[in-house]
């Protein structure tokens, strides 16, 4: 059985394949070898290394194959976030945040505590708190997660059904004589670089609805409403009509890695979300209350 989360940090797990190793923490220190065997000692000897029976691993327990060990994930030196979230609602059902930007919706690489899910669980004391559904890091605005994970299913169940309704904000470049379309349609995959996707022939799985909202110079403020919910689908559509969202660092050129300005962010807000609760059959709605901003003019 899967040990409970630890400081809102769910257990990892991994299977111990038959092999030459005496023991659980050789086979650790090879399978993880971006760790170093002196990180390993000290969550061994905390007790943070758990068997099947939750019981702690020591740096002595000899290897047993086909069994399983659970660990915690951890960050060294993690920096701390920037800004924090805004709480916007909650009950016994769901929990809203308003999320900024720059910060992830779940753990991630160098972000684990300061990842808006555990920074949730931990202000909560809401250890099994999940995802209704993700925006991008770079993104800000509403996140809605859900308390009880037995009801996981019936939530998810509305985004297959098309039944809830996202709505973003976007201030985006605007060329000289390109007019702003009412949608885009195309077909989506992933790219040949994992940080993107990519429009492609075939049959359209992403739509997205387009209204400009109002417009000063070489900018435009854009109402989006995400009919699919694809990776990266506003940002990528925008930047396929020539109309790239200021600021962004993925869409239409991937620019080099640990780039953030954290004065300038994605201008893209996930401003509200509605939907009809499958649980209270209430009908839900959560506004940010974040603001774009337009770029400099001059």
């Amino acid at each position: 059985m899967r040990p409970p989360p630890r400081l809102g940090v769910a257990a990892s797990v991994v299977a111990l394949p038959p092999g030459p190793w005496p023991t659980v923490a050789a086979f650790l220190c090879q399978r993880f070898s971006h760790i170093p065997p002196a990180v390993w000692a000290q969550r061994l000897s905390e007790g943070v290394v758990l068997d099947e029976q939750g019981l702690c691993v020591d740096a002595t327990r000899p290897y047993q194959a086909h069994t399983r060990v659970f660990y915690y994930r951890q960050v060294e030196a993690e920096a701390p976030a920037a800004e924090g979230e805004t709480l916007l609602f909650q009950d016994a059902h769901l929990v809203v945040a308003d999320k900024p930007h720059f910060m992830p919706v779940t753990p991630g690489g160098a972000c684990l505590h300061t990842s808006l899910l555990l920074r949730l669980r931990q202000r909560l004391n809401l250890p099994t708190l999940t995802p209704m559904h993700r925006i991008d890091r770079d993104t800000a605005g509403v996140v809605v997660f859900l308390v009880q994970p037995a009801h996981r299913g019936a939530y998810h169940a509305l985004f297959g059904a098309q039944a809830v309704h996202k709505h973003y904000e976007a201030v985006v470049h605007v060329p000289p004589g390109r007019a702003i379309p009412e949608a885009r349609h195309s077909r989506m995959a992933a790219s040949s670089h994992f940080m993107q996707m990519q429009e492609v022939p075939g049959e359209p799985n992403a739509h997205t609805h387009i209204e400009c909202l109002g417009r000063a110079g070489d900018w435009a403020w854009l109402g989006l409403q995400a009919l699919t919910g694809r990776r990266h689908q506003l940002r990528l559509h925008c930047a396929a009509l020539g109309l790239p969202i200021a600021n962004d660092r993925l869409y239409p050129v991937l620019q080099a890695p640990g780039t953030d300005d954290p004065q300038q962010p994605l201008q893209l807000l996930a401003r509200r979300m509605a939907f009809q609760d499958p649980i209270t059959g209430q009908e839900r709605a959560f506004e940010s209350q974040r603001r774009l901003h337009w770029p400099r003019t001059d």
